[in-house]
């Protein structure tokens, strides 16, 4: 029955992982089964009113890994696609990411079936408003804090503020994360996700000895995330070859002007056709010769049949997901890709999120440089956990940032017990 509810491929590569670290940490059978399986799955239907008169009920899911550390934390996403397997699996990938950062929270993840592209402003806050009470029972500053995620943004974040905040009869803008900084976001909060990545491939350039200035990089993506890695990175003197989003790719030997690219891509919507550039295939652009390859968009990206074929030296897995089990092996047994896992390399923007959870608490603003300086120093304290448990235990980095969280959680159980 567990296996049919949460029947998804993403669902399963997540369960492989677990079960790969879980026999390597030789967890038992009941510590491996209660971190194993989500605590609460919530599926919930949402009758909304469209623009055009016609009612219209949407399905809606929240998964909540494990509130054992403290709430779970976890994005809100909006997407044709989003089914309960894949936001249980993004919910355990989440609740590792917390675990190593050493953040007092679960992971949990949300997601509503639709096309938030072919919908109004009205039509999408009557969503929100309606998700938000149909799930207001399980949610809460100390139970479930919600953010931002594909298809969602800080105007969704406001909406669900307000719903939270009239039902209970005063502001709580702690109950989500992400939100505008006029209803007390954080400063930094936006660019988190990529800064975090482009300074870990920059960490693991140094690492592996290699100079960060001059280097080139390949990113999938020009979203929030692979934009910000882009930025980040030419900031630090990278040069930032090809560039892809989901319309097509853009190559260029000495590097893309990436200021000018975001002006393009604001006027346009999309890479494809930026003047100073040369168009390139999606699926070769991640087999070019790079320093650092960054996909920052889909799940199961690099596979058995592409991993054999990568030529980068840096893996920075800004998306959830990107590398499947199949491709691991294929990058394990080559041996000369140094891979930021996902739940390391995309870790700033939970732990931003968290920030501005303390933040909203402390109702203390903190200024740009002090979040970023503070994001930056707990990145490096776990790429270091990680990069030395993978020497000392002679594992993969992925296994290596896997055994950590999940170890953190398993002992947290432990200790705790279990009610009865």
């Amino acid at each position: 029955m567990r296996q049919e509810l949460l029947q998804n491929p993403v669902f399963s590569m997540a369960a492989a992982q677990f079960d790969r670290v879980a026999d390597f940490l030789n967890l038992n059978d009941e510590l491996r089964e209660r971190c194993k399986w989500p605590k609460r799955l919530i599926s919930v239907t949402m009758p909304v009113k469209l623009d055009s008169g016609e009612v219209k009920v949407f399905f809606g899911h929240r998964v909540q890994h494990h509130l054992t550390r403290g709430p779970v934390k976890g994005g809100l996403r909006y997407h044709p696609a989003v089914d309960l397997g894949e936001v249980a699996a993004l919910a355990m990938w989440m609740n590792w990411k917390c675990a190593l950062m050493d953040l007092p929270y679960g992971g949990g993840k949300g997601g509503i079936t639709c096309d938030p592209r072919s919908m109004s402003i009205g039509e999408l806050e009557r969503l929100t408003r309606r998700f938000t009470m149909e799930i207001l029972p399980f949610i809460g500053p100390e139970i479930d804090v919600m953010a931002p995620d594909m298809g969602t943004n800080e105007q969704t974040m406001a909406w669900i503020t307000d719903t939270y905040s009239t039902h209970a009869g005063y502001l709580v803008p702690s109950i989500v994360t992400g939100k505008p900084l006029g209803l007390q976001g954080s400063a930094g909060r936006a660019q988190a996700t990529g800064h975090g990545v482009a300074f870990l491939a920059s960490s693991a350039l140094h690492k592996n000895n290699l100079p960060v200035e001059g280097a080139s990089a390949v990113i999938q993506g020009f979203g929030n995330v692979g934009s910000h890695t882009a930025y980040t990175l030419a900031s630090y003197g990278v040069k930032i070859r090809g560039i892809s989003d989901v319309q097509g790719a853009i190559w260029h030997d000495r590097g893309l002007d990436v200021h000018a690219l975001r002006e393009h891509v604001a006027k346009t919507g999309t890479v494809v056709g930026f003047a100073n550039a040369e168009p390139i295939d999606p699926d070769q652009l991640l087999c070019q010769p790079c320093d650092v390859l960054a996909p920052c968009a889909l799940d199961r990206v690099i596979t058995g049949d592409n991993a054999g074929k990568l030529q980068c030296k840096i893996l920075a897995e800004g998306a959830n997901g990107p590398t499947t089990p199949e491709a691991d092996a294929v990058l394990d047994q080559r041996g000369d890709i140094h891979v930021i896992p996902d739940i390391l390399c995309n870790a700033g923007g939970v732990t931003v999120s968290y920030f501005e959870w303390v933040q909203n608490f402390q109702h203390f603003q903190w200024t740009e440089r002090e979040v970023l300086s503070k994001l930056e120093t707990m990145l490096q304290r776990s790429f270091e956990k990680v990069t030395s448990f993978a020497a000392r235990q002679g594992v993969s980095q992925r296994v290596a940032a896997q055994s950590i969280a999940i170890k953190t959680v398993a002992d947290a159980k432990a200790q705790r017990g279990m009610f009865p």
